[in-house]
């Protein structure tokens, strides 16, 4: 399982990379797809689409589980829908962290990024999680 540095992550295992001064790209971590299995369908907001912080913005759906909610790790209007993910969903599970990224969000509150989990923060997570 990768967790990469430069990232910052949530508890619902979604990573959020910082993309000059007020865009990010999001995505699903290694663990969550590895956890989801091989993923068959994503819906993801279109661009112009707000999203709220701790709100749903999209779904995926898997092999090993019902569809599952995604939730936005801050507040934003959505720039990019990445269109590659909603027609090949198993980029998610190939390349989670370049080519499966989901959305490009420019930032209400750039503040909101303090309040993710670092790379050591949610590694230590996830030890804790899997227990």
């Amino acid at each position: 399982m990768f967790i990469l540095d430069e990232l910052k992550y949530t508890e619902e295992h979604i990573w959020v990379r910082p993309d000059g001064e007020d865009m990010v790209t999001i995505g699903l971590t290694d663990y969550a797809q590895s956890e989801l299995s091989e993923i068959l369908y994503i819906e993801l907001p279109n661009e112009g689409d707000d999203i709220i912080a701790n709100e749903p913005f999209g779904s995926v759906e898997s092999t090993k589980s019902e569809v599952v909610d995604l939730y936005a790790p801050l507040s934003g209007k959505v720039i990019d829908a990445n269109v590659e993910v909603i027609n090949d969903p198993t980029l998610v599970n190939n390349a989670p962290y370049t080519e499966g990224w989901l959305i490009r969000v420019k930032v209400y509150e750039k503040n909101e990024l303090d309040s993710l989990l670092s790379a050591d923060d949610y590694e230590e997570y996830l030890a804790d999680f899997s227990e």
